[in-house]
């Protein structure tokens, strides 16, 4: 083989990989949706299509992390080996396991959880135990609405639920809302903290918003521990804080 003929299948070997795309991405590709998409028989439609919505499915989370099976594969009996339908006891979808499965990425939160009242339940077996699920959806990942969160703690603990607590539901809207809040004012800060020109300044006050993000930190944990008190407490420390890291910013 001369060297014209060298040239020219690099020529066509580098074309091909170009089309194909990196490696990298090749090896990390599932297809599982692409073949559910494509098979209009394929069971639970609105499952698929929650999953393609959600921030799992924005970020490339494929099918495989959570329900297992061979995402590389279109052949039915490889790509579906080894899955196991929720309700069987072992399946990493089962309602019961699924704190473990989501604490494999969401770390920080299944830490919390496992110290909740709740979780405690689950493990018993308790129907009455919340998993990931009843708060954050099937596949969606979504976060509830203060008052969607409201509703959701009086199926339990509303006037004509299990436990009913007088005023729980209201309480944790509240607090919710007040966390929803603080997020915005936080996001707010750090929009103006980058257009802050002088480094030093700038660098100053960007400390002073991390010092703000760490009760709020502490809150969200409160509230996957179900201990509102706490959350109560923390936010109002991050609420302080990023007051006056919004009262620094005006006043140059």
């Amino acid at each position: 083989m001369n060297r014209r003929h060298y040239i020219s299948l690099a020529v066509i070997l580098g074309a091909s990989l170009l089309m194909a795309g990196p490696a990298w991405a090749q090896a990390v590709q599932s297809r599982c949706a692409d073949c559910h998409y494509a098979n209009p028989q394929a069971p639970r439609r609105d499952h698929l299509e929650e999953w393609d919505r959600s921030p799992h499915g924005r970020q490339n989370v494929g099918c495989e992390k959570c329900h297992g099976g061979d995402p590389q594969s279109f052949e039915s009996f490889r790509a579906h080996a080894e899955i196991l339908p929720p309700t069987n006891r072992v399946s990493p979808v089962n309602r019961r396991n699924l704190p473990t499965t989501c604490g494999g990425c969401h770390v920080s939160e299944f830490v919390a959880f496992q110290d909740s009242r709740h979780y405690q339940l689950l493990q018993a077996g308790d129907p009455r135990g919340p998993s990931c699920s009843t708060c954050h959806g099937e596949t969606d990942g979504r976060l509830l609405s203060p008052k969607a969160l409201a509703s959701q703690c009086n199926e339990c603990h509303g006037p004509r639920g299990i436990v009913p607590r007088e005023g729980r539901a209201q309480a944790v809207r509240e607090q919710y809302e007040g966390l929803g809040v603080v997020r915005q004012e936080l996001a707010l800060a750090k929009s103006q903290i980058k257009r802050v020109s002088d480094k030093n300044r700038r660098n100053d006050l960007t400390a002073a918003y991390d010092q703000a993000q760490v009760p709020l930190i502490r809150a969200i944990a409160a509230g996957h521990k179900f201990v509102y008190d706490d959350l109560k407490e923390y936010l109002a420390l991050a609420q302080s804080r990023v007051e006056r890291l919004l009262t620094r910013l005006a006043n140059r």
